[in-house]
C-alpha cells in the first residue's frame, strides 16, 4: 500500500469517527428504535429479489416462506403461535382491529356495551374508544394512581356483566412504566369480557408471555422493538373471535387484514424479533439499567435537581421519566438537540402544545408537566454516549436558566 493511500484511509477513518462523535446521543427509545442490523440485513436481502406472496410460482412462493418465517419469529418473542399473528402496517393499526374491529364484531351476538381503557393509553387506544362512544358504545375511562400505575381497586369497581372490552397497556410510552396487566385480565376475563393489550413499548425490551398475561388481543410494533416502521402486528388468541376487517381487499391474512404483504418490511420485523429474543434470553436488563443508573448518576454529580415520576415503581429498563427543577422541558429538548436526542412528556401529539394527557391523569397541573423529559437508553448505548450525554444536558440546564432569567453570581 502506498504510503498517500495509508494517509488517505486513515483521514477516512478519522472522518467517520468525527461524524460518530459530532451525531447526537440518541435517547429518545420511547419514539423509536435504532434499527437493528440484522433487521437490515432481511429487508435488504428480500428486496433483491421480487416477490408477490400471492403469486403461484417460484417468487411467489419464496416471499410466502420469508412471511412465515418472520411470522414464526414474531409469534415466539411473545409466546404465541404463529397462527395468531395478523400482520398490520403498525401498532396503530393493530390497536383500532382491537377496539374497532373486535366490538364491531360482537355487536351482533351481545348486548355488552361498556368498553374500559386507561387513562394513560396512547391516542392510538384512546380514539378509537372514542370513535365507539359515538356508535353507541358506552366508553369508560380507568383511573391511574400519581406513579400513572393503572389503580386496580378502581378497575374492578367499575367492571360487570355489560363490559365487552377492556385495554390496558404494558408499558407506557410517556413514563416507561409497566402496567399490571396480569391482574387487570384476571379481574376483566372474571367477568367475561374480552382483554386487549398495547405492547408496542414492551416487545423487545422486557419478556413478553401472552400466556402468563392472559390477554386476548395484543398490538406490536416493528420500529419500538428495533425493525422498520411500517409493519406491525395484531395478536388474535386461538378460540377468540376474530376482529371486523376495518378494510376490504384481496383475502390475505384470512380477510382480517387483506392487502399485499409487505415482504421486506414483515422480514425486517421478524428479524429484529429473532434478535431481540436472544438479547433477552441473556437477561441484559441490569446492563441496560446500568446505563440510565449512569446518566442519571452523572447528572447528579452536576447539580442538576430532577426527581423520577414514577416513583418506585418498576419501569421499563432503560428508561426514565424526569421532572427537572426549573427547567422548561421543550426548550430544554430544542436547547440540547445538536447534541442529544431527548423528547418531552408534555406534548402527547407531534405538533400539539396541548398538556399530556399521561401525565395530567397523574395528577400533574400544566406548569409542573411543562418539566418532564422521558428517557430511554437502549441496547447500542455506550458508556461514552452516557457521559457525553450528561454533559450536554447539565450544559444546557444552566444555559436554559440563564436564559429564563436566572442571575448567576
Amino acid at each position: 500500500m502506498s504510503q498517500s493511500t495509508s494517509v488517505g484511509s486513515q483521514n477516512e477513518m478519522n472522518s467517520d469517527r468525527r461524524d460518530e462523535l459530532s451525531a447526537p446521543v440518541y435517547l429518545d427509545g420511547f419514539a423509536t428504535m435504532p434499527l437493528a442490523s440484522e433487521a437490515r440485513t432481511a429487508m435488504l436481502a428480500a428486496w433483491e429479489r421480487p416477490g408477490n406472496a400471492g403469486s403461484p410460482n417460484a417468487s411467489g412462493e419464496r416471499a410466502a416462506r420469508i412471511i412465515a418465517d418472520a411470522r414464526d419469529e414474531v409469534a415466539s418473542l411473545i409466546g404465541a403461535a404463529p397462527t395468531e399473528i395478523i400482520f398490520t402496517s403498525g401498532a396503530t393499526e393493530a390497536n383500532n382491529l382491537a377496539i374497532i374491529g373486535v366490538a364491531t364484531a360482537a355487536r351482533s351476538h351481545t348486548s355488552r356495551h361498556k368498553i374500559i381503557v386507561s387513562a394513560v393509553e396512547h391516542k392510538a387506544i384512546l380514539e378509537p374508544a372514542a370513535y365507539l362512544g359515538t356508535q353507541g358504545f358506552e366508553i369508560v375511562i380507568a383511573p391511574v394512581d400519581k406513579t400513572g400505575r393503572l389503580d386496580l381497586e378502581a378497575f374492578e369497581a367499575l367492571i360487570d356483566e355489560t363490559v365487552l372490552l377492556t385495554s390496558v397497556m404494558l408499558v407506557n410510552n410517556e413514563t416507561g412504566i409497566i402496567q399490571p396487566v396480569a391482574e387487570a385480565a384476571a379481574i376483566a376475563h372474571r367477568f367475561g369480557a374480552f382483554v386487549h393489550s398495547d405492547a408496542a413499548q414492551a416487545a423487545g425490551k422486557i419478556q413478553i408471555n401472552v400466556s402468563d398475561l392472559d390477554v386476548d388481543y395484543l398490538s406490536l410494533s416493528g420500529h419500538k422493538c428495533y425493525g422498520p416502521m411500517g409493519v406491525g402486528a395484531l395478536y388474535v388468541a386461538a378460540g377468540m373471535p376474530p376482529p371486523f376487517p376495518l378494510m376490504r381487499g384481496g383475502g390475505q391474512q384470512a380477510g382480517v387484514r387483506p392487502g399485499t404483504e409487505p415482504v421486506p418490511l414483515i422480514a425486517g420485523f421478524g428479524a429484529a424479533c429473532a434478535v431481540a429474543a436472544k438479547v433477552l434470553a441473556r437477561s441484559n436488563s441490569a446492563e441496560t439499567n446500568s446505563k440510565i443508573g449512569r446518566l442519571l448518576d452523572a447528572l447528579r454529580k452536576q447539580d442538576v435537581l430532577f426527581s423520577r415520576i414514577t416513583g418506585d415503581h418498576l419501569v421499563v429498563p432503560g428508561s426514565a421519566a424526569i421532572s427537572i427543577d426549573g427547567v422548561d422541558a421543550d426548550s430544554l429538548c430544542a436547547l440540547v438537540a445538536p447534541h442529544v436526542s431527548l423528547s418531552t412528556g408534555s406534548a402527547c401529539n407531534s405538533g400539539q402544545l396541548k398538556m399530556s394527557h399521561v401525565l395530567e391523569a397523574m395528577g400533574f397541573s400544566e406548569r409542573s408537566a411543562r418539566s418532564v423529559v422521558r428517557i430511554l437508553c437502549d441496547r447500542t448505548s455506550t458508556e461514552t454516549d452516557i457521559d457525553r450525554a450528561a454533559e450536554a444536558i447539565a450544559r444546557s440546564i444552566r444555559r436554559s436558566r440563564l436564559a429564563t432569567g436566572e442571575v448567576r453570581q
